[in-house]
This record gives C-alpha cells, sequence and structure tokens, in this order.
C-alpha cells in the first residue's frame, strides 16, 4: 500500500493529463477516478526500473496508459525508431502484435512482450508469407512493397517495408514501374491516386487486406458533418477509402494527423480514425474541438493497465512473448533498414 501523500501526488500529475479527455478506463477523468488507478500506475512505474524494462505505447490505446505508464508513445514509424534505439532489457508493446513482433525485429537481444496476444490487427492478419510468395510469383518484375502494419514473416519477403508517413517518398525513389504493395487494398489505392497527380509512372498492384477501424468511414458521414459544423475539418487517414480521403480537408498518418490538428489556425475537427488519437488530442490541444465519428480498435483496447501489471508483477506467460524465427528476423530487418536508409 502507498502512502496518502504518494497516492495524491500520483493523481494530480496523471489528472494534469487526463483532465481534458473523455476516454479511456472512465468516461470523465476527474481527480478522485486518477486516484483509483494511482495504485496501479505507481506499481507498474516501479517495477519498470526494477526490471529496466520500457512501456511503448501506441497513440491508439487507452489514455490512462499513454499518459500514466508509457515511456515512449507514437505512431508506428516513431516507435519502430524507439524500439530500434532502446538499452532496455524488456519491452512491453502496448500495441497489437505486428509492432511488438517489429519491436523484436529491431532489439533481439530485448524479451518483447504484449499485455494481450490476441490483439491482432485485421490489416497484418490479412496476409501471410506464404501467400505473398504465391503473390509475388504472378508479378515477378514488380517491387515488393509492405505497410509496416503486417506481419514478420510478410516483412521478410519484401524489398522495403513502409510507412504511411514515408510511402509515397519511397515507392516515387524505386526504380520498378510495377510496385506490389501489400498488405491494405485502400491505401494502395490511395497511393495510385497521389503518384497519378504527381505525375509519376507507377502501377499499385494490392493484396486484399483492409483496417477494420479506417474502412467503415464514408463520405455520408462527412456530408452530415460539414451541414451540421460548416467550420469543421475533417482529418483522415490512407487506410480510409480513396472517395473518404478525397472529400477529407487533411490525410496523413497518425503523426501527421496530430500535427495538422495540433499547429492549424482551425478549431473544430471530425477525426475519421481510431478514438485513441481523440484522446491524445484532448489531452494535448484542449483548445480544439472534436466533432462527430471516431471508431476504437478492438484489439488496441486488449491493451489496459492491469495486464500490463500482470506482465511485470508475475512475469509473462508464453503467449504474451514475442517470438521471431532469426532468418525471418533478418530478412524482415532487411526491409525495416531499406526503409530508414531512404529516409535518410
Amino acid at each position: 500500500m502507498y502512502p496518502d501523500e504518494k497516492l495524491d501526488e500520483e493523481a494530480k500529475r496523471l489528472f494534469q493529463h487526463l483532465e481534458t479527455v473523455k476516454g479511456g478506463a472512465c468516461s470523465e477523468w476527474t481527480l478522485e477516478a486518477c486516484r483509483l488507478i494511482a495504485p496501479t500506475t505507481l506499481e507498474i512505474n516501479e517495477l519498470k526500473k526494477e526490471k529496466n524494462a520500457i512501456i511503448l505505447a501506441h497513440s491508439y490505446v487507452d489514455p490512462e496508459i499513454v499518459y500514466g505508464v508509457s515511456d515512449l508513445k507514437g505512431d508506428s514509424y516513431a516507435l519502430s525508431l524507439d524500439a530500434r534505439n532502446t538499452n532496455a532489457d524488456i519491452i512491453i508493446f502496448a500495441g497489437v502484435v505486428f509492432m511488438a513482433e517489429t519491436a523484436k525485429i529491431l532489439s533481439p537481444e530485448a524479451q518483447v512482450l504484449v499485455p494481450d496476444h490476441e490483439s491482432g490487427c485485421s490489416l497484418a492478419d490479412s496476409l501471410t508469407g506464404e501467400e505473398l510468395v504465391v503473390l509475388k510469383k504472378k508479378y515477378p518484375d514488380a517491387a515488393v512493397v509492405c505497410y509496416i502494419n503486417c506481419t514478420a514473416d510478410v516483412k521478410a519477403e519484401c524489398d522495403v517495408c513502409v510507412t504511411s508517413s514515408n510511402v509515397h517518398h519511397i515507392i516515387e525513389s524505386l526504380p520498378e514501374k510495377k510496385i506490389l504493395f501489400v498488405p491494405d487494398k485502400l491505401m494502395g489505392k490511395n497511393i495510385q491516386i497521389e503518384m497519378d497527380k504527381r505525375g509519376v509512372d507507377k502501377e499499385i498492384i494490392t493484396s486484399d487486406g483492409t483496417c477494420i477501424v479506417h474502412d467503415v468511414f464514408d463520405t455520408s458521414f462527412i456530408d452530415a458533418a460539414r451541414k451540421k459544423h460548416p467550420e469543421i475539418k475533417v482529418v483522415a487517414h490512407p487506410e480510409c477509402t480513396p472517395e473518404v480521403a478525397n472529400a477529407a480537408d487533411y490525410v496523413g498518418s497518425t503523426g501527421g494527423m496530430m500535427d495538422y490538428v495540433k499547429n492549424s489556425g482551425f478549431k473544430s475537427f471530425m477525426m475519421l480514425t481510431e478514438c485513441g488519437l481523440v484522446n491524445r488530442l484532448e489531452s494535448e490541444a484542449p483548445d480544439k474541438e472534436f466533432i462527430g465519428s471516431c471508431k476504437f480498435c478492438p484489439y488496441m483496447k486488449k491493451n489496459n493497465l492491469y495486464n500490463i501489471l500482470q506482465l511485470l508483477k508475475d512475469g509473462p506467460s508464453k503467449n504474451q512473448i514475442i517470438e521471431v524465427n532469426e532468418e525471418i528476423r533478418i530478412k524482415a530487418k532487411a526491409s525495416i533498414d531499406k526503409m530508414f536508409s531512404m529516409c535518410n
């Protein structure tokens, strides 16, 4: 048990970040609500120090993880860099499994853990490495480009890995005209549109995966919001349909969306993405207003303070430990390293 003074201090720290947030484990983050989770966040943060562990938190996980216990937070690209540069013995990845695999690929000496191994991803799970091998045979003259939202065995079969923030630069830089882009068909369509706009002669061929968060939005959401709030700015992720992307005011990566909202002079936004990002913006840009639709990712929400505490306190169960076959890891790392080299 912690003394009241320490619990009060921790509650005040949490409240500074969560006061303006509407979401996570609590619909309204009062000082009292923050005090209820204070024993858990205190214990997690103490155990991290004891075990030389760090917690990487994707922006889509609940805010009490992001602001209560995470050491590093961001989108897939930022966290890939963080994973590459860490000296921690234990990496707990509060996100989804493919992200933890990426951390293991880049930090093989660290023990990489996930709070819940069922935190999959509809997009990453849409394509296996074996299926990609078959697909590659149909397009032998195509450069194979994988979105970072894929499994380690898919990364191992690709020439270069990309994120939503660097995909256009990398594809435009490749000498091949044909690009086999996996696994997101909607992002692939948006890439083709962007290449055509730039006058870049590329043919984008895709597999058939989609993100269950971003593929549900349609232009009716946008039309209804604009009628009621003419001043609203619509912000979308490139995993949305081309129709939604075309109707949005800004389309970009998770990090790009955050920068746009924070740094633009606009006040009201409709965020066509995962609700965790809205929670982050509610905390970090409290002067902004968020109207309309976002969607929860059921996989991201499998992360919580209590399964993170269990990992640190009791040790991981077998299915919480991320393992990547060494041959696959080396090949997958080559595709990620190619991304880093093409973006320097």
